[in-house]
C-alpha cells in the first residue's frame, strides 16, 4: 500500500507514459489530494523490464497486462484499502473516514506536522464529494 499526504493512496489500473512510449495496464497507485502516482511495488520489476525493451524496440504503446500474471493483479485489488472501480463516491467516504481514524492518531500522539496533512485531506476530498453529489444531484 502507498502512501501520501498523510494516508494511503487509491489503487487503479492505468497507463504511464515513458519517454515517447505509453505503457497501459500498469497497476497503479495515487494520491487523490496531490495526485502523485506510482507504479505498484509487485509490478515495478516488470514495468521497468517492459519500459526498457519498448524503448529499445521503438515502440509507441505496450501492454503491461500481457506481462502480468491476473492472478496477482486480483491480489492487489484486493489489497488496496481503496480501488477506483468501486462507485466515486464509495472510495470519497473511505478515504475521508480513513482520514478521521488517522486524524484521531496523530492527535493522540500529538503529531501536528501529520495531523496538518490529515485536515488537509480532509478538505480536499470533502470538496470533492460535495461536488461529486452535486453532479449527481444535476445529473438526475
Amino acid at each position: 500500500m502507498g502512501f501520501c499526504c498523510g494516508a494511503s493512496m487509491i489503487g487503479t489500473i492505468g497507463s504511464l507514459r515513458q519517454g515517447p512510449t505509453r505503457v497501459h495496464n500498469v497497476p497503479l497507485f495515487y494520491c487523490p489530494v496531490c495526485h502523485q502516482v506510482e507504479v505498484h511495488h509487485a509490478v515495478r520489476d516488470e514495468f521497468e523490464l517492459l519500459v526498457e525493451y519498448a524503448l529499445e524496440d521503438g515502440a509507441h504503446e505496450v501492454n503491461l497486462n500481457e506481462y502480468l500474471d491476473p492472478q496477482k493483479v486480483q491480489e492487489w485489488k484486493e489489497h488496496c484499502t481503496s480501488f477506483e472501480e468501486d462507485n466515486p463516491e464509495t472510495v470519497l467516504r473511505e478515504q475521508i473516514d480513513m482520514a478521521l481514524d488517522l486524524s484521531r492518531v496523530a492527535k493522540a500522539l500529538e503529531d501536528e506536522e501529520w495531523e496538518e496533512q490529515l485536515k488537509n485531506r480532509l478538505r480536499v476530498l470533502s470538496r470533492r464529494l460535495i461536488r461529486f453529489q452535486q453532479q449527481r444531484a444535476e445529473n438526475k
